[in-house]
């Protein structure tokens, strides 16, 4: 029997694929459980609506998260650390206190989505990646540190 997953199954296949299951397997169990629907003209239609309507919010999500790269590009963040008497900061620039000073500015990006190796801790500027849309859109966050006076 021909069903149409509505969610993951293991070891069967992937949300919104179609697969050829035994009857007694998609009738008392996918079916039952509500993880797929039986293939039929009408269950194709609706699926096919609902890839198209997927499709067109990815391409939304995916503008979107450009806008956001080329606003960051026009948009540095600037702290302030205190450093000794040689010029060496003490202290650094976290993930979580960039994307907090972007929310501040009102650009909404989550923390874990800034790629950092190492904390920002020299005086100066530092760029920094974002991973804006599923590492298809990357934008670049310009970091100033400088010395608090």
């Amino acid at each position: 029997m021909k069903v149409i997953l509505l969610k993951d199954v293991k070891n069967v296949g992937k949300k919104d694929e179609v697969k050829e299951v035994s009857d007694g397997y998609a009738r008392n169990f996918l079916i039952k459980n509500k993880m797929a629907v039986a293939y039929t003209k009408g269950s194709v239609k609706v699926l096919d609506h609902q890839l198209e309507e997927k499709k067109l919010h990815e391409e939304d999500l995916k503008k979107q998260a450009e806008k956001i790269a080329e606003e960051l590009k026009t948009t540095p963040v600037e702290f302030m650390l205190n450093t000794g008497k040689d010029g060496q900061a003490f202290g650094s620039v976290s993930s979580k206190q960039i994307a907090e000073a972007l929310n501040k500015k009102g650009i909404i990006v989550d923390k874990r989505k800034i790629h950092m190796d190492i904390p920002v801790s020299s005086i100066g500027t530092t760029r920094v990646k974002v991973d804006l849309y599923k590492g298809q859109v990357i934008g670049e966050i310009v970091v100033q540190v400088r010395p608090k006076g």
